[in-house]
């Protein structure tokens, strides 16, 4: 019998424009309470600075809001955008944050790349991925090794050696409560994409986003799995987590008529109208020689959203796997709860019959 295929949730997150910022902080905080009861594996949150529809700049302070409201459930930020902050700021928040959360922390290590965030921040597009890996290279470092610290890169410089004083303690970074350091996943969505070759190379996990079909995902995963090998590592797909925009409810019918018509179907629907401002839709495509007006809702409903009951998301997540290969985390998508409570069934059935199915289908053990 093979492992179970554990579950989790990410939320970017996602929320309507004119609803009131708290309600919004309040509905992803019952979100992570809710996924916590229903024995999801791990809660993922967004980090965005300048977008109406994504509200939260700061996922460490969340992550610190929903530990006590929670028990086991691990928790992290996808991803902490290396390129918009200081190595040295990551590793220092980030190690007190592990103590915080008694070892319950994740990492999820990425460039951001919205638009007006790079802006904000005056930064250079064509630089976050060479930004994102020196900033890796400088906290491991710091969280691997003592002072004094004279790290030269590109990007940064982080000097610690006129004012590092052993007999007075100054100058130490705190390491990690996980040692060596909390569990480390990076995120793809390009084609040959540069983070899972880092992944691979590093031996970090390797997080898909639900915006990529399943034969891209497969695509990715050969693709961290080549630089592992290159770099004498063992891939293991127990590390593979893939997310998915899945809506349940206890008939087909309604489950379709809802993701089409919710804030999972307005959310894809609106990703394709940021796409249209430059880049274009190939990030949704199957087939690159696809023209962007073939990907329309009917696309998005028949290749990226899995809605139905029980065995009708079933057959389609087995389906997703033929392409993907096994994976070892499903990380599903959270959205604004424009129907509360259909969300929370969604939620309910996805933990208690989804997930049982799915593992019983692959010839796993319960998770």
């Amino acid at each position: 019998m093979t492992s179970p295929i554990k579950y989790g949730m990410f939320v970017m997150p996602y929320h309507y424009p004119d609803k009131p910022l708290s309600q919004c902080y309040d509905e992803d905080l019952e979100a992570a309470v809710l996924c916590d009861q229903l024995g999801f594996s791990e809660f993922w949150i967004g980090e965005h600075h300048t977008i109406l529809r994504e509200s939260i700049p700061l996922p460490e302070a969340f992550i610190a809001r929903v530990l006590p409201a929670t028990e086991n459930i691990r928790l992290g930020a996808a991803p902490t955008c290396l390129n918009q902050h200081n190595p040295a700021a990551v590793a220092t928040r980030l190690g007190f944050l592990d103590h915080l959360t008694k070892g319950r922390l994740n990492l999820c290590f990425g460039p951001g790349s919205t638009a007006s965030d790079m802006e904000l921040f005056g930064l250079d597009f064509k630089a976050s991925s060479a930004m994102t890996r020196e900033a890796i290279d400088m906290i491991l470092t710091l969280w691997s090794t003592e002072p004094p610290y004279d790290i030269e890169g590109e990007f940064w410089h982080i000097n610690m050696t006129e004012q590092f004083s052993e007999d007075i303690g100054f100058g130490y970074i705190h390491k990690p409560y996980q040692q060596p350091h909390p569990p480390i996943s990076m995120p793809a969505m390009s084609r040959n994409s540069g983070s899972m070759k880092t992944a691979g190379k590093y031996g970090f996990q390797p997080f898909v986003a639900a915006l990529v079909t399943a034969n891209r995902i497969g695509a990715l995963w050969d693709t961290y799995a080549e630089a592992a090998h290159e770099a004498g590592r063992t891939p293991d797909r127990a590390d593979f987590k893939v997310c998915r925009a899945i809506f349940l409810a206890d008939t087909t019918k309604e489950a379709q008529e809802r993701a089409r018509n919710n804030a999972m179907g307005e959310n894809f629907d609106y990703i394709g109208r940021v796409l249209d401002r430059g880049l274009g839709r190939d990030i949704y495509k199957r087939d690159e020689s696809m023209s962007d007006a073939e990907i329309d809702m009917d696309y998005f409903m028949k290749e990226l959203i899995i809605a139905g009951d029980v065995d009708e998301v079933l057959r389609r997540l087995l389906e997703v796997m033929e392409e993907t290969g096994p994976f070892g985390t499903l990380i599903s998508m959270g959205y604004d709860w424009d129907d509360r409570e259909a969300w929370i069934r969604s939620n309910e059935l996805f933990a208690r019959e989804l997930m049982p199915a799915l593992n019983k289908a692959v010839g796993a053990g319960s998770a």
